[in-house]
């Protein structure tokens, strides 16, 4: 029976383009049984895991539509996201290091 209820999910979820909570409401699951069997059971993860890579697949391919169509918003966001190595950042990002060597005498 749990099986039954993981597949009537992973249909769900699939509908839903990964959108758990629409899922979940859809075939009559909880979240917490969701995340419950997300954690447990790693074939129900993968399966998941893949639907959701999916769902980021077909918003990629949408979104390189909008792009070559002339959609602006679009090719910043590309290039904001993907082409940082090539400068195209808002703010700089700043690594720091730092070395210290605290000591305390008690005596």
């Amino acid at each position: 029976m749990r099986q039954t209820k993981k597949q009537k999910l992973l249909k769900a979820l699939e509908e839903s383009h990964g959108v758990v909570t629409n899922a979940c409401r859809k075939a009559g699951i909880s979240r917490g049984h969701y995340y419950r069997w997300w954690n447990e059971d790693e074939k129900f993860r993968e399966e998941c895991d893949a639907i959701q890579e999916a769902a980021i697949d077909f918003v990629e391919s949408e979104l390189f539509k909008n792009i070559k169509e002339g959609n602006i918003t679009g090719q910043i966001f590309y290039l904001k996201t993907k082409g940082k190595h090539r400068g195209y950042i808002e703010r700089q990002e700043v690594q720091q290091e730092t070395t210290s060597s605290i000591s305390f005498d008690f005596n």
